[in-house]
């Protein structure tokens, strides 16, 4: 079986896999509150005033990236231009600008802590980790990371904004 024809099996049974540094991790399909979270979030992404800014500010859901040391499928993924049609049919290989994650229950360890470093040592100049219980906002790039209460913006180095 291919890894690709697993991740399509697990994915009927409502389970999502990823793979982290050779380590794999799994975790329940998101519910309804958490895709909710999301669609809010997605709304509030757009250009920043800067119209030099060269981003399109492309944004994806729940799309397995196929990153250089692992396989992770991110809430929302911040991208400066569409894929390509070859990148379409399969795990994404373009590395994300940003990525954004909401907090599921249960997972909080592999979305604030396992996901931040590792997102970060694969080329992602944004990470954004919600946690819609304490509203709190982690927002991590490699020289600092902040904590903000929810609801704030955030402009990103790609020069997208977001509303989280």
């Amino acid at each position: 079986m291919t890894l690709q024809q697993t991740l399509l099996q697990a994915s009927e049974l409502g389970i999502r896999l990823e793979i982290v540094n050779g380590l794999p991790i799994w975790e329940a399909q998101p519910l309804y509150r958490h895709q909710k979270h999301i669609e809010r979030i997605c709304q509030g992404i757009s250009k920043t005033a800067h119209k030099d800014a060269p981003c399109d500010c492309v944004h994806v859901m729940d799309v397995y990236v196929q990153f250089p040391n692992g396989l992770k499928r991110p809430d929302i993924s911040i991208f400066c231009r569409e894929p390509t049609e070859e990148e379409q049919d399969a795990a994404l290989t373009l590395i994300p600008e940003a990525v954004i994650e909401v907090v599921s229950k249960g997972y909080e360890a592999k979305d604030l802590e396992i996901g931040p470093p590792f997102y970060l040592s694969q080329g992602v100049k944004d990470v954004i980790v919600f946690d819609p219980l304490t509203l709190l906002v982690l927002h991590v790039r490699k020289e600092r990371a902040t904590r903000q209460i929810s609801p704030v913006e955030i402009e990103l180095e790609c020069g997208c904004k977001v509303l989280v």
